[in-house]
């Protein structure tokens, strides 16, 4: 007959589950807002950065126009000489311009880059996801069936004569002749 189990303690096995369980309301959330923040990083980049800076170009491209309407208009004028404050006007929306103009590229750069670096991070987010909606619910389920098993068990095994399993029980002597005799009633 093979041996029995030795179930020492249910304790640790409802521990683990109880905690898995916990650990399966606190990730769900934690991920669906990792997935929005991505979503959200996305459209920032693709829509709103990329307007501000689109924007920003044509407004410091007006503004330089500006100043070099106004340094021209002094060179043409024989009345005054251009000023200093004039070619550093220019000089400013120039600079200004040309980092406008770095930004929106670097923008569009990550635009371009953006799905394919963050898209295998995305699909690891919603393999983890699965994971959680389908398999580790399944877990939670076998622990507790496991648990109820092994606590049928543990209760059929230490119960004294209990159906199902049998205790091994010592031998009986042999009877002999003295104990029968002393037996009340006893038969000779």
């Amino acid at each position: 007959m093979p041996e029995r189990a030795h179930v020492t303690s249910l304790d640790a096995l409802e521990a683990f589950r109880s905690s898995l369980i916990i650990y399966l309301t606190k990730a769900r959330p934690t991920l669906d807002e990792a997935s929005s923040d991505l979503l959200r990083m996305r459209v920032w980049l693709q829509d709103d950065q990329r307007n501000f800076w689109e924007q920003q170009v044509r407004r410091r491209a007006r503004v330089l126009e500006q100043a070099e309407q106004a340094l021209f208009g002094a060179r043409l004028s024989n009345l005054r000489e251009t000023t200093d404050a004039e070619q550093v006007a220019v000089q400013r929306a120039r600079r200004a311009l040309q980092e406008a103009e770095a930004k929106l590229k670097r923008v569009k750069q990550w635009s371009r880059e953006f799905d394919s670096r963050i898209e295998p991070l995305g699909r690891q987010l919603d393999t983890l996801r699965n994971v959680l909606a389908t398999d580790m619910p399944h877990a939670v389920a076998y622990l507790a069936q496991a648990i109820k098993t092994l606590s049928d068990y543990a209760g059929i095994a230490a119960a004294p004569g209990g159906a199902g399993v049998s205790e091994p029980s010592a031998p009986n002597p042999a009877p002999d002749a003295g104990a029968a005799a002393a037996a009340p009633g006893g038969a000779p």
